[in-house]
């Protein structure tokens, strides 16, 4: 049985439709990546499969419970980690892991043993005594990622985890959610860094409340299969992405940083013929190769096709 199940799940605002008929399954210990831009539907697809908020139409099951009609039963099931801070900012670590324990039914020496492996988990050794508002962002996500599997839950939601923490501090959180993972738990995850999805077994596109895409990130580049992507290096990257969207072998450009994305219209174009035809434009190329294409350029090349079919 799929830890996560959902058939044609839509939320309703009004007239406004936040998700519209998605469906997707989740496999037990899997760690599922939901990626899409702020106002996509990623939030309130996982409010409704944590039994936060009721579904317009549509079903999902979630350990096996479904979702409209035991909601309360799906809490009980699950660990939620909210993208804004979850804990108690004026009590302490200990205190937020005794009060959060208590809730979930946790006393004398199960709490005593969860909450060491909480300390454990999160690194928090030495920090017990000091309040929730006083940690650094990282040890903040730790904590609250800690409280929301007190009670071993065998599914984790976790919506935004990371937004607003250090780099290294990400990378630290994403080495607790594989470990996790790697002992069986099953975890949908929102984000929109697209470096924190290459962890994900599987990935979501989600767009305008809708699916885009889902597969391995390995199978979503498959979009780009027979479209080539190129890297140009330039010292006027923007004049080059201009001119490069004049050429007709070029389906399309993105910039990436200093450099920029060209996507080509056939696998034959050659990449040193395109340098010399910009080079003859006044424009100094300094590197031009086909590339891997990233999660970004097939983000970006998702999201407009599917804006494009409306």
């Amino acid at each position: 049985m799929d830890a996560i199940a959902v058939r044609d799940l839509t939320r309703k605002f009004g007239d406004f439709i936040a998700v519209d008929r998605i469906s997707f399954d989740v496999k037990q210990g899997e760690i599922f990546g939901f990626l899409g831009s702020n106002g996509a539907g990623k939030s309130t697809t996982i409010r409704m499969l944590c039994g936060l908020l009721a579904p317009t139409s549509g079903s999902a099951t979630v350990g096996g419970v479904d979702i409209r009609r035991d909601p309360e039963g799906v809490k009980r099931r699950i660990g939620y980690m909210s993208q804004r801070f979850s804990l108690y900012e004026q009590l302490t670590v200990n205190q937020n892991i005794t009060f959060y324990g208590v809730i979930y039914g946790l006393g004398g020496a199960a709490l005593d043993e969860r909450r060491r492996y909480v300390l454990d988990l999160g690194r928090l050794g030495g920090l017990e005594n000091v309040r929730a508002r006083d940690l650094a962002g990282g040890w903040r996500q730790r904590l609250a990622l800690g409280c929301a599997i007190l009670h071993e839950p065998s599914i984790i939601f976790l919506d935004e985890p990371t937004g607003g923490v250090d780099p290294l501090s990400r990378r630290q959180f994403w080495r607790l959610i594989d470990d996790l993972s790697a002992a069986g738990t099953t975890i949908l995850v929102t984000t929109h860094y697209l470096d924190e999805a290459e962890h994900c077994h599987r990935l979501a596109l989600i767009h305008a409340g809708r699916l885009a895409a889902i597969g391995t990130s390995a199978e979503l580049r498959e979009v780009f299969s027979g479209r080539p992507v190129l890297e140009v290096q330039a010292s006027q990257p923007v004049e080059v992405m201009r001119a490069l969207e004049t050429f007709e072998d070029v389906e399309k450009t993105s910039l990436f940083g200093m450099s920029v994305h060209a996507v080509l219209s056939a696998p034959d174009v050659d990449p040193a013929g395109l340098a010399d035809r910009l080079r003859l434009l006044g424009l100094e190329v300094t590197s031009i190769e086909r590339v891997h294409p990233s999660l970004e350029d097939v983000f970006l090349d998702v999201v407009e096709r599917a804006g494009a079919q409306g």
